[in-house]
């Protein structure tokens, strides 16, 4: 295993649940325009406009978490389409037709992606269609025909309420399926799971939600002159979040080469750094951390040797086990103070410093002391036992670190680890 990576190209999950949510996606984009070409396009000029918006969001779609592409311009898109209704819309898109549109407009955005090499998840595209094909059923079930913006408040406030929970359900939809994602690919506790990505749409998919909402809106009073106004500010919304992301990378990529120094410098193994921070990761995930204590995990993980450049001589195969708890301790003590002076890693240097203390002197009698720390002693020394060119079965690693349960580590953190090796993880 090695730690997460941006990749290039098309990529189709190969679990279970991306092969049921790739199949149910196709099957439904399938139905609804066998059913839309059945009964005709009805309002083709919206249909053209939100197809083409829905087209462009998914052709300049990005990554910003390196879990999953976000396309806040499609989906914005694709909210308002289902959500359309009078004065303006003389007869509303039904739920078929929406769904046409959304799946034949991101076949055609995603297509340029495919041809340049660019990365595109199929699934995350279906996953989006099946939300958007849930807030269209919920809108048309819970809004009657006759509802439109009329300037009234017994229209206005009816159809803001159903549009409010038409892109809720869509957002706790695809919260739900991509907790379930999350609880198969990385083995995370599904309420876990599902606080992260709660976490997600409270702060990304509501925005998109409402630019829907704005775009539904100001196109059905205003007519077609109404998207191009609220899709500016989303483009400068997705302009800030490439900059953030474009900022990620280079931040990931600085870590990464601070944790080859010592690789270079003799002080650790090649490889070593990331094989614990895979390890420490998935712990991490097994116990259910949120997604910035995990990026700190990581970054703690791939960063613990740092300290021992400042040590007279390298550990033969890099093994810090093998040396004394003064010297360990002394260099998690300058590592942290390295990390530190970064100004902008100081929770990652406090699990740097409490990496190397043992569980009966350190967490067990200090709740301040993060368990991050404790998942990057156990990862080490697992690594350390495990990785390459040291010999030992992950069995027997087990016996070694499970003589020091209460002592050396902490329980919480072995039994975790325990759990892992048991699912078959190997470096």
């Amino acid at each position: 295993m090695s730690i997460s990576r941006e990749t290039e190209g098309a990529q189709l999950r190969s679990s279970g649940s991306g092969v049921v949510i790739l199949i149910a996606g196709v099957v439904l984009g399938v139905a609804a325009a066998v059913l839309t070409a059945r009964r005709g396009v009805t309002g083709w000029p919206f249909a053209l406009t939100f197809g083409v918006l829905i087209a462009v969001g998914e052709m300049v779609q990005f990554r910003v978490d390196r879990t999953r592409n976000r396309a806040p311009i499609a989906t914005s898109a694709a909210l308002g389409y289902c959500l359309l209704r009078g004065p303006q819309v003389a007869i509303p898109p039904d739920v078929a037709q929406v769904v046409a549109v959304a799946a034949a407009a991101t076949a055609i955005g995603v297509l340029p992606r495919i041809l340049a090499g660019l990365w595109w998840d199929a699934v995350v595209s279906c996953r989006r269609l099946l939300s958007v094909g849930a807030a269209a059923v919920v809108f048309g079930a819970v809004a009657p025909n006759n509802l439109s913006w009329n300037g009234s408040a017994s229209h206005a406030v009816p159809l803001g309420g159903a549009m409010l929970l038409a892109v809720s359900s869509a957002a706790a939809l695809d919260a739900i399926v991509g907790a379930g994602q999350a609880t198969e690919h990385y083995n995370k506790p599904f309420p876990a799971a599902l606080r992260d990505e709660l976490g997600v749409t409270a702060r990304i998919g509501m925005a998109m939600a409402i630019s829907g909402i704005l775009l539904a809106a100001g196109t059905s009073i205003a007519g077609l002159w109404a998207p191009p106004l609220v899709i500016v500010p989303l483009l400068l919304t997705q302009f800030a979040f490439r900059r953030y992301s474009s900022a990620q990378r280079t931040y990931r990529a600085t870590v990464r080469s601070m944790a080859r120094s010592t690789e270079i410098a003799g002080f650790s193994s090649p490889g070593q750094n990331a094989r614990t921070a895979a390890l420490a990761v998935a712990i991490g995930n097994d116990l259910g951390l949120t997604p910035a204590r995990m990026e700190a995990l990581e970054y703690a993980a791939l960063l613990s040797g740092v300290g021992q450049l400042a040590l007279a001589d390298p550990s033969p195969g890099g093994a810090s086990l093998l040396r004394t708890r003064e010297e360990r301790q002394r260099a998690a003590e300058i590592g942290a103070a390295v990390i530190e002076r970064s100004g902008v890693l100081d929770h990652v240097a406090e699990i740097v410093r409490h990496s190397n203390d043992p569980y009966r002197h350190g967490r067990a009698n200090n709740s301040a002391i993060p368990v991050e720390s404790g998942i990057v002693n156990v990862a080490l020394a697992y690594e350390q036992l495990v990785g390459e060119g040291s010999g030992q079965s992950p069995d027997k690693a087990m016996e070694s670190i499970g003589l020091g349960i209460g002592a050396e580590y902490d329980p919480v953190v072995v039994e975790s680890l325990r759990r892992i090796v048991g699912r078959g993880f190997r470096f």
